[in-house]
């Protein structure tokens, strides 16, 4: 696999994972829904920048970035659960910062393999995010 094709499966699974917290931020209730409803929206803002930060790095290597349609077969990230209450969401979301950061470590040694130190600074960064995403979703949860 190639650095780009490694940043384009990124780019996907960020995309998805952008939709569902930004779902997730409409649809939550509950007793804890303005902590929550705030932090899902945390999340998929700071998601919508790094969209374009990887998007713009496949553009930066000479690739066209890819539309919706790759991006539904590139992602591991499955769609919202709109019935979903507030924990499980929670737990959806941890798991999905997971993916992200097992791909995001797979592409990472792809891109270092191709000696393409710029690549490897974004993924390095977004390993990091998405550490502390997940950390602070599991962290939110609580249950009776």
């Amino acid at each position: 696999m190639s650095s780009i094709q490694a940043l384009k499966i990124i780019l996907a699974d960020s995309y998805a994972l952008y939709l569902k917290t930004q779902n997730y931020h409409w649809n939550v209730t509950g007793t804890e829904f303005k902590t929550l409803h705030l932090l899902f929206e945390d999340q998929y803002q700071e998601l919508a920048e790094s969209i374009d930060e990887i998007a713009e790095r496949i553009r930066i290597l000479g690739q066209k970035v890819p539309a919706l349609s790759d991006f539904i077969k590139l992602s591991s990230i499955s769609n919202a659960h709109t019935d979903f209450n507030s924990v499980q969401m929670l737990k959806d979301l941890a798991k999905d910062q997971e993916i992200m950061v097992t791909n995001l470590n797979i592409g990472l040694k792809i891109v270092q393999k191709a000696s393409d130190e710029a690549s490897a600074d974004l993924i390095v960064g977004r390993i990091t995010i998405h550490e502390k995403n997940r950390w602070m979703l599991v962290s939110s949860i609580t249950e009776a």
